[in-house]
């Protein structure tokens, strides 16, 4: 089964898609399997991290903006915004697919983890376009 889902964003951050990828996990009636999730983006990307502290999403994507800063006159790509060309970069040093197991009908989530879609453009009112493969037995 695949199904795409429609992940509206606020600018740059993470958001947690772990129940919306689980609500595809329950209609397609998998027991177990494998989720594999893609991102048809070039300017978002994919990412499983602790879901407890809101601090961990808050650190990673200041780090991320410290790595890869806008305005660098390093980049040629300048046509659609200072955070375009950034957030390619930041799209190639993350994931843009995740593959998970599924386990008894649910994924095989550690406790203190969740499936982040990681925006990184500033853009409001967006929405990204995740595809959920499900494979089941």
């Amino acid at each position: 089964m695949n199904r795409e889902l429609r992940i509206p964003v606020q600018g740059q951050g993470l958001y947690d898609v772990t129940s919306h990828v689980a609500a595809a996990i329950k209609e397609a009636g998998a027991a177990n399997g494998l989720a594999t999730l893609f991102i048809q983006h070039t300017s978002a990307s994919l990412l499983i991290q602790e879901n407890a502290d809101p601090a961990v999403q808050v650190d990673l994507q200041n780090w991320l903006n410290r790595l890869v800063p806008e305005n660098d006159p390093l980049y040629t790509h300048v046509e659609e915004g200072p955070d375009d060309m950034p957030a390619h970069i930041k799209s190639a040093l993350t994931s843009v697919s995740l593959s998970i197991p599924i386990m008894d009908g649910a994924l095989a989530l550690g406790v203190w983890q969740g499936i982040y879609l990681w925006e990184h453009r500033h853009h409001q009112g967006a929405a990204r376009r995740l595809i959920v493969n499900i494979q089941s037995s």
